[in-house]
């Protein structure tokens, strides 16, 4: 990974976003009310998480495995099959908390017969929530304007992630909370890296700005495709959700639009395949190895 994290051809078709099932995924508190965060006391960039309703289970190997490598992740309870457990321990991970043993139907009822869950589940705290000052010293960072479907949410993480992108940023509302399936779509990815959540899409871009990014946003109808777009060493890209595209606010305060082209006879890709296309392209263009 990054530093930071550590530290924490013109012509052809046009892209634009296709119409998809992006549906708002939101937790309630108790009352019924929307979860919403506060700053803490420690750093006032880091806010709790949206999802108040206590602890909850993440499933999947994968996820699990880097759910114990993250040492900002709150774990309680280990739920797992006695074969799940030995696939755990081949990965020389230190299982820190309580080990509960369980069949598979065990577990299919603590996070439904229908999640692939590979005989493990960790009931665990959601991860602390980060601010743009956590951004200050990031070179490439991906922001989601309203992408609401978890679906696409956690495939765009796991991009970033492999292409060492430094955060992904989406709104507190109009975007899906950390949960279940936004963890296991992400593979782990949740636990690697910075997921900024911020107020105002269109604020939080000319805050990017004024700490020296260029933000990009991506958009069918940008003067020129990505490929031949000019970048600078601190690159904020901007995509907007399918069907609707980066709002016109959002989009006014970037520095410029930038279009896909497709060659194929397919005009359009799906959020999660634009931000993995448009990430590879910014590297390219960055000079980053």
């Amino acid at each position: 990974m990054s530093n930071f994290k550590n530290q924490k051809s013109t012509g052809g078709s046009r892209w634009s976003p296709t119409q998809g099932n992006d549906r708002p995924y939101k937790k309630k508190r108790p009352d019924g009310k929307s979860s919403g965060g506060s700053f803490s006391k420690g750093k006032p960039w880091q806010k709790k998480s949206a999802a108040e309703d206590g602890p909850f289970y993440i499933y999947g190997l994968h996820t699990i495995e880097a759910a114990f490598k993250n040492p900002e992740r709150k774990r309680h309870k280990l739920v797992v099959t006695q074969n799940a457990l030995r696939r755990l321990e081949e990965r020389n991970l230190k299982i820190d908390v309580p080990v509960e043993d369980a069949s598979p139907r065990d577990i299919d009822k603590l996070v439904g017969k229908d999640a692939v869950h590979q005989g493990a589940a960790l009931l665990v705290d959601a991860l602390p929530e980060y601010g743009p000052e956590e951004l200050k010293d990031g070179q490439l960072v991906l922001a989601l304007d309203q992408v609401t479907d978890p679906h696409n949410v956690g495939a765009i993480l796991r991009s970033a992630v492999a292409l060492n992108a430094d955060a992904v940023v989406t709104t507190r509302r109009h975007a899906p909370e950390e949960g279940p399936v936004l963890a296991k779509t992400a593979s782990g990815a949740l636990d690697m890296i910075k997921h900024v959540r911020i107020q105002n899409m269109s604020r939080f871009v000319e805050e990017m700005r004024d700490k020296g990014y260029q933000a990009i946003a991506l958009d069918s109808e940008g003067p020129e495709a990505v490929e031949n777009t000019a970048f600078t060493d601190k690159t904020l890209l901007v995509l907007g959700s399918e069907g609707k595209g980066v709002r016109e606010g959002v989009r006014k305060s970037c520095d410029t639009l930038a279009r896909l082209d497709m060659p194929g006879e397919i005009k359009s890709l799906n959020v999660s395949n634009a931000a993995i296309l448009s990430l590879y392209v910014a590297r390219m263009k960055m000079g980053l190895s």
